[in-house]
């Protein structure tokens, strides 16, 4: 409910502001996925919830909640936080029974903002994303980002055909899987990126 008072108080002022285009939302599967995105802002993971309707959740780091106003916009938004200096169990937990209760949970995992001034590179993939997606054999749906968000410049995300690392299901998750699931996930992503 709160996420549809924000769509209509935001989404109009926003989308002058922050002008947002998104393709490929036939993409987006019915029920559970991890979506995979780089990330160039803070401002990312907001204009796409408010901008694709359905409620998602949102790992993001823990010193975004630190502001009242800004972690109240982010908690509406479906984001909890994540302990980045540290294994922290209750956010994995939390991200792991988003899926097993087949909804959507959007991630970074590229692991923190990419600040590269060629905004077509790509920080090396951490492993969370393959981890929740074996463990809960949910589909992965890869998102781009061509701009980072600026006031007037149009911003397109581009979201991918879902694929899933079925050849992984019914093995032992450990680092090796974890590597050869990474290389996947950059593959896809990068092929999206290049996508017109």
């Amino acid at each position: 409910m709160l996420l549809r008072i924000l769509q209509f108080l935001f989404y109009l002022p926003l989308s002058i502001l922050y002008p947002t285009r998104i393709k490929g939302r036939k993409n987006l599967p019915k029920g559970r996925c991890v979506i995979t995105s780089n990330h160039r802002s803070n401002w990312d993971s907001v204009l796409f919830v408010l901008h694709t309707f359905e409620k998602k959740r949102v790992l993001a780091k823990k010193e975004l909640f630190k502001n009242k106003l800004v972690g109240g916009v982010l908690k509406s938004i479906g984001a909890f936080p994540i302990d980045r200096t540290k294994n922290d169990l209750t956010a994995i937990k939390t991200a792991l029974n988003v899926l097993k209760s087949d909804k959507k949970l959007l991630m970074f995992p590229e692991g923190t903002r990419n600040k590269a001034e060629d905004e077509n590179t790509m920080s090396q993939v951490k492993s969370g994303a393959i981890m929740f997606a074996i463990k809960t054999k949910s589909p992965i749906v890869p998102l781009w980002i061509n701009k980072k968000p600026r006031i007037f410049r149009r911003v397109t995300y581009k979201i991918g055909e879902p694929f899933e690392l079925t050849e992984f299901y019914d093995q032992k998750i450990n680092q090796e899987v974890l590597a050869k699931g990474c290389e996947i996930l950059e593959e896809k992503m990068l092929e999206l990126r290049d996508k017109k």
